[in-house]
Parts: structure tokens; C-alpha cells; sequence
């Protein structure tokens, strides 16, 4: 399978242009043929198709709030349907939680391993997207992220790994993409500049400009069982070309 079959893109990435128009265009234009949304396209799927459909773009996957999940799965799961997907993620705690206690992080693995079944009804896989925050410490040794998974045991709570923010955590990817690799699903491809480069960019670089070894964490992460990849960067100064940049870096690797 070509790697550009596996390929997409958070549109997150290219939220300062603002205009989805733009957006799509920009990204169609760089290579992309799948993309990744966020919550407010599936509160707008209709139109957001309609745009998608214009261009010959598709949905892989989209990241939706707690909150949403919560207040609103039935919309919820007939907006994935209708823009096409079955992958979707929870992409973080409100930052007021996320230095929340081992009580916490036992609840809400509970939570959406619960979710996860309920989804799983509609047609849809619920996964959990990390950042770094749940790489601390919460019982002993146990972090928040071991904590999340160990209460959804049972379930079908699934896993998309953002590779660098576990980097960025102190984890060896590699360990992690193993160990939970059950529930591996997705992966966000993104890179980190060399140290004291890049900071009007909080340190990201497009990828293949940065120093993780994308060669090889792309074969981990498709081993290990991630059916998309999907590129991510936090704060680009130039969507456009990080957009370009990414996409021309990863269509040369092979495997």
C-alpha cells in the first residue's frame, strides 16, 4: 500500500487561516487526500461534506471534546456517519484537569471505556489522544495514561499515540507503541525542531525537518497496528508550507 493511502492531517494545523475553504484548498493543493477534523466540523457535517466532496477529500478520522461525547453522542455518532469515519478521539482534558489525581484519571478511563462500548453500537471506534501530561507519575510509578487504560480495561477503548508529545514526556515511543499496540489505531506524525530552534513554533518542525527518526517510527507505528498517520503540527508560522513540507517528506518514505 502506497503511504499516502495511510496519510492525513489534523486540520487543527491549519486553524490561523481560519476559513475551512482555504483550509481544504491548501491542504488538497500539498498533496493530501484525507484529513482529520475537529469538533465543530461534525457540528457543521452537511456543509462540511458538501466542501469535502467538491475537492475529493475525505475524512479519516476526528477529535471530539468530553464534553461533546457526554452531552450529545447521538449527534455525535450521525455526524461520523455521515462524513464517512469510524476513528474518532477524545484529544485532551480541559486543562483545568489535567494535573487531576490518580482518582481522576481511574475515573475517566472508566468513562470512556463506557463510551467506547456505547460508540462501538453506532459503528465507531472511540480512542483517547495523548499530549505529555499523562506521562507524570499518579500512583507510584503508574502514569496518568497507564492509569486511563487500566480502568477501560475490558473495553474497546482505542489508542491514537501522538508520537512526539510522548517524546516530549520522557517516553521511548517505541515502548509505549508495544505495549498498548491492542489498542493502537492512529498515529500523529509530527517532529521536533533541535533544541533552541523553532520557538516561535513551541519547538514543533514540519516533519522530516526534526530530529525524531521518522523512518523508523513510521514502520513502528504501522506494526504495531496505527491504520492512519496522521500529520499534526501545533503552532506552524507557515501552515501552508508545513503542510507542503510534510506531506512531500513523507510520500518518499517506504514501507
Amino acid at each position: 500500500m502506497p503511504i499516502t493511502d495511510t496519510l492525513s492531517i489534523q486540520l487543527y494545523t491549519l486553524r490561523s487561516m481560519n476559513d475551512l475553504d482555504t483550509i481544504l484548498d491548501t491542504v488538497f493543493a500539498a498533496g493530501f487526500r484525507n484529513v482529520e477534523g475537529i469538533g465543530s466540523h461534525l457540528d457543521d457535517a452537511a456543509n462540511v461534506k458538501a466542501k469535502l466532496n467538491a475537492r475529493g477529500l475525505q475524512f479519516s478520522s476526528s477529535h471530539v471534546s468530553l464534553a461533546a461525547l457526554r452531552e450529545r453522542p447521538d449527534k455525535v455518532i450521525a455526524a461520523c456517519r455521515l462524513l464517512g469515519f469510524e476513528q474518532l478521539f477524545m484529544p485532551a482534558v480541559p486543562p483545568e484537569k489535567r494535573d487531576m489525581d490518580a482518582q481522576g484519571w481511574r475515573a475517566l478511563g472508566r468513562e470512556l471505556g463506557s463510551l467506547a462500548k456505547r460508540f462501538a453500537d453506532g459503528g465507531i471506534r472511540l480512542g483517547y489522544h495523548n499530549h505529555n501530561w499523562e506521562l507524570k507519575p499518579k500512583d507510584g510509578a503508574k502514569t496518568a495514561l497507564e492509569l486511563l487504560f487500566a480502568e477501560a480495561e475490558g473495553s474497546n477503548l482505542a489508542w491514537q499515540a501522538d508520537v512526539a508529545w510522548l517524546v516530549r514526556g520522557g517516553a521511548a515511543p517505541e515502548e509505549w507503541l508495544h505495549r498498548y499496540r491492542d489498542r493502537l489505531i492512529s498515529a500523529h506524525v509530527k517532529d521536533i525542531a533541535p533544541a533552541g530552534t523553532k520557538l516561535d513554533e513551541d519547538g514543533w518542525a514540519d516533519v522530516g525537518a526534526g530530529v525524531l527518526d521518522w523512518h523508523a517510527l513510521w514502520q513502528t507505528c504501522r506494526d504495531c497496528g496505527a491504520s492512519w498517520m496522521v500529520v499534526e503540527h501545533d503552532k506552524p508560522s507557515d501552515p501552508a508550507r508545513c503542510a507542503r513540507a510534510s506531506f512531500a517528506w513523507l510520500s518518499k518514505l517506504q514501507g
